[in-house]
């Protein structure tokens, strides 16, 4: 098999170092060097023609682009424009797949050009920020092998689609794959009968094999007891008081039961949970009451939908459904699929489910769309009801945040029934060790990345955003700018 090629750019001297490792790491690996072909300019040998050239040919016969970028923009053309830039819109140009990683230390000694640079790449796909060249190479590692499973290289059976669960169809409910069957019929003309063998219908949908393993799927779809095999598969709920994750919680639920039960039971936690309109009867209907709830019930199903169906079921993580004051947040460990960006996610995309053998049966009991139009759907649902639009955020895990109205936010009779609960204290924030030494590392460098935070605090990025997250809320900290060219700036108290 001809090797993948795979072109690291880039021509400067920042990370001469970290394309050497690449260059060795990956041809000496045991799995990607059957596979890949690194390129590097340094082993271009003497020739007559221009560098331009050389570099540019490469990135065409190249399979892969793999972007390092930094601090430096590198030597610039006539057109003002540097060989990396030049690499970026051929690769881009000709549909090249394009991994890209950014250096988050010293950012605010960045070149302006190669800010720009970054925040073009930002708006096109994924990028990963690396601050060593350890962590460089496990998350290189990390994408090429997601290429070879993406592109079907190499096949390991995904999750929804394993039998190692040690289940038996005594495990399955009949009840509810019947009862499946006649609202799938109903909604989307599902094509078998509530009358037809439960194996036939299982075999249908693919969730049983000829031995009559059951497939993981089958158990998250129909089990009696989901949970007795895949013990994250439940769906924590929490309601907070305030703005900000703090106890006491008025509300706390842990749901468990098949993957359509997890759905019902998290929205009906939040529908009953945030404010009510309701109207006065119309006269002479003495049966129904107009009722206006404060989030739309669709937007919120289908957010909860997307978090259950689309999570990573390997991961011991739960989905988490938290309602704060201003907002809902939903949680999901996982990662979007593939070339698939957050920014994407707003407009026309294609639909690429994690567990696609969960997604179908969600689809034909009328659950989720086939076509990738359930985030559109989250926004103009919001919008078209006077919220703010949601937001969406790829980082450890995947979160949609829909907010919640700003009357809402602002109730006087629930902020003077626990004035305690709702309001922290930036005093006693501020003297928390970790916070204390964040607000002296961002005094001594307002422009420093939350990567580097997280490293010099020791924390993970997750446990470093929480902090900043605190801290925005309290009014202690503010950011201006954006991720790359931005400043944190403190508010003194």
């Amino acid at each position: 098999m001809e090797r993948i090629r795979i072109f690291i750019s880039s021509v400067q001297s920042e990370f001469a170092e970290e394309r050497a490792m690449l260059c060795h790491y990956i041809r000496t690996d045991a799995l990607l060097g059957k596979f890949f072909e690194p390129f590097i300019f340094e082993e271009v040998p003497a020739n007559e023609y221009p560098v331009d050239h050389v570099y540019l040919k490469e990135v065409e016969a190249s399979d892969i682009y793999l972007g390092l970028y930094g601090n430096q923009y590198g030597y610039e053309d006539e057109e003002g424009v540097s060989p990396t830039e030049r690499e970026y819109d051929v690769a881009k140009l000709l549909h090249k797949s394009r991994l890209i990683y950014i250096k988050g230390i010293d950012e605010d000694k960045r070149h302006p050009k190669e800010t720009a640079l970054i925040t073009k790449v930002e708006r096109d796909i994924v990028r990963k920020t690396f601050v060593d060249i350890d962590g460089l190479r496990t998350s290189v590692y990390a994408s090429l092998i997601r290429y070879l499973e993406e592109k079907e290289f190499i096949r390991f059976r995904p999750f929804d689609a394993s039998f190692d669960n040690g289940a038996t169809m005594a495990d399955l409910d009949e009840d509810k794959i019947r009862s499946f069957v006649q609202v799938a019929r109903s909604k989307r003309n599902f094509p078998l009968t509530v009358d037809t063998p439960i194996k036939e219908l299982l075999v249908h949908l693919d969730l049983i094999d000829e031995n009559e393993k059951i497939t993981n799927a089958a158990i998250l779809l129909f089990g009696k007891k989901p949970q007795k095999y895949f013990i994250p598969s439940e769906v924590k709920c929490v309601q907070f008081y305030g703005d900000v994750v703090r106890k006491p919680m008025p509300a706390y639920q842990i749901y468990r039961g098949d993957v359509f039960e997890l759905v019902d039971q998290a929205t009906d936690f939040v529908m009953s949970r945030v404010d009510n309109w309701v109207g006065t009867r119309d006269k002479g209907d003495t049966a129904s009451v107009p009722t206006h709830p404060e989030l739309p019930i669709d937007a919120v199903k289908e957010a909860i939908v997307n978090a259950v169906c689309h999570r990573d079921y390997t991961s011991n993580a739960s989905v988490q459904v938290m309602l704060f004051r201003n907002r809902l947040e939903i949680w999901n460990p996982g990662q979007l699929p593939y070339g698939l960006t957050v920014q994407k996610l707003q407009g026309p995309h294609k639909s690429l489910p994690t567990n696609p053998l969960i997604a179908d049966p969600m689809y034909w009991k009328g659950y989720i769309e086939k076509v990738g139009t359930g985030t559109e759907d989250i926004i103009e649902k919001c919008r078209n009801y006077g919220l703010k639009a949601p937001e969406f955020y790829q980082e450890e895990d995947f979160r949609v945040v829909i907010w919640r109205r700003k009357d809402a936010q602002s109730d006087p009779e629930v902020i003077q029934s626990d004035p305690e609960v709702i309001q922290s204290d930036p005093e006693v924030i501020q003297s928390d060790p970790e916070v204390i030494k964040l607000i002296e590392l961002i005094k001594a460098n307002p422009s420093i990345s939350r990567a580097e935070l997280a490293r010099k605090l020791g924390l993970s990025e997750r446990q470093t955003r929480k902090i900043i997250d605190k801290l925005r809320t309290e009014g202690i900290l503010l950011r201006q700018g954006g991720d790359y060219n931005g400043k944190w700036i403190i508010i003194e108290k």
